[in-house]
């Protein structure tokens, strides 16, 4: 397609991490965009340009555009102070980073003049201020949420807006259906313009072989270590027990996050010896080579891409029902499912260690069901409706 017909798409990101799960659906969705003629301008309130996710989107021709790229050194340096104030309380509420106007984002909706906003929330209401913005100006918007949480409602003053912003927004897109209807229900209105969609998953979708079990079993617990959302300290009280003590199981931290330090030191004060932290591994198969189960003590979710990598490369999950999960487990038969508390993950879990002969069998089973529930390509499916959308 002729470049100088090509149209500006602009994807605002809440995230406020360098790169998080939410991410991953836009990202991978960009080529296939680009190919459709379409010029990609994405939008955070800060990028960190040598992060490699970021430095791949600007070498595939991806204009990259933050908060400090419009100001001056001084005012970036007064920005940034007051960036980290209000991520430090965004992050105590779950809200987003500032929730004053972004005149920053505006100056870059009126310089780029899309055709489309897509709406990244990393939490179900952290982008209806910017996806407002959009509807003030007359420019058309879809909001995609990757995460809703039954503690975090509404301030009853934003309720009139965000409703709104929901209601004439093209399409509003969510990774499970208990996300959309939590949503709904926070806000008192059936979204009848909405979807659940599925993030891509990053794996061969093949089984991966089993492990021995001759050293015992090794269990997984992937995700960023933040405690109010992952729930590992949970994790940690459970095997805190001597009956956990006592059995042949270990579990790894896969993923980085703020609350390592804190994890660490509680697993030190309770004297949980068979854990260890991996950090991040970029290879999905890696983590499978070698682990038979994986295990996520959520406290609140979207739909977690680890559950999904992890039964399509044959293993069966241990989770809680937090978001979405609980959608693609069959209990018993693929996977664990437990109420988010101490108790009840503890229930699940010692269900799934007194069938832990079965566990080979039961990731065959999630296998099979991940081919049949999960498109094969879920960013190239998102692509083709945002094209869609935009074309309207």
């Amino acid at each position: 397609m002729d470049k100088s017909k090509a149209r500006n798409i602009v994807i605002m990101s809440t995230c406020y991490i360098d790169w998080g799960g939410s991410e991953e659906l836009w990202a991978a969705s960009i080529p296939y965009l680009q190919k459709q003629g379409f010029n990609i301008i994405v939008y955070k309130r800060y990028i960190n340009r040598s992060f490699h996710k970021f430095s791949d989107l600007a070498e595939q021709g991806v204009v990259l555009k933050d908060y400090r790229s419009s100001l001056s050194l001084p005012s970036r340096m007064l920005a940034k102070r007051l960036y980290l104030l209000r991520k430090a309380y965004a992050e105590s509420k779950q809200m987003a980073p500032a929730k004053d106007p972004d005149k920053a984002f505006i100056r870059n909706l009126k310089r780029f003049k899309p055709v489309l906003v897509i709406i990244s929330q990393a939490i179900n209401f952290d982008g209806l201020f910017y996806a407002y913005q959009c509807l003030l100006m007359g420019i058309p918007y879809v909001i995609v949420s990757q995460k809703a949480v039954d503690f975090f409602w509404p301030d009853t003053h934003d309720r009139s807006f965000m409703i709104s912003t929901y209601l004439r927004a093209k399409k509003c897109f969510f990774v499970s259906h208990h996300n959309q209807q939590l949503t709904e229900e926070q806000l008192g209105t059936r979204l009848l313009n909405s979807e659940v969609i599925a993030n891509p998953v990053k794996t061969t979708r093949q089984v991966i072989p089993y492990p021995s079990t001759n050293s015992g079993y090794r269990l997984a617990c992937v995700g960023r270590l933040f405690l109010l959302d992952k729930g590992q300290d949970m994790l940690i009280r459970i095997l805190s027990k001597e009956k956990w003590k006592g059995r042949p199981i270990t579990i790894s931290f896969v993923g980085t996050g703020d609350d390592k330090e804190p994890l660490q030191a509680m697993a030190s004060l309770l004297q949980v010896n068979k854990i260890q932290f991996t950090g991040y591994l970029q290879q999905v198969e890696t983590i499978w080579n070698d682990h038979h189960a994986l295990i996520l003590p959520s406290r609140s979710e979207g739909l977690p891409i680890a559950v999904v990598e992890a039964m399509a490369s044959g293993r069966t999950v241990i989770v809680t029902n937090a978001g979405g999960s609980a959608e693609f487990i069959t209990d018993d038969v693929t996977g664990f499912v437990g109420k988010a508390d101490l108790d009840m993950l503890e229930e699940a879990m010692e269900r799934a260690w007194n069938k832990r002969d079965h566990w080979q069998n039961m990731g065959l089973e999630a296998a099979k069901y991940i081919k049949k529930r999960v498109p094969e390509n879920p960013a190239y499916d998102f692509s083709n409706q945002i094209k869609k959308l935009a074309n309207d």
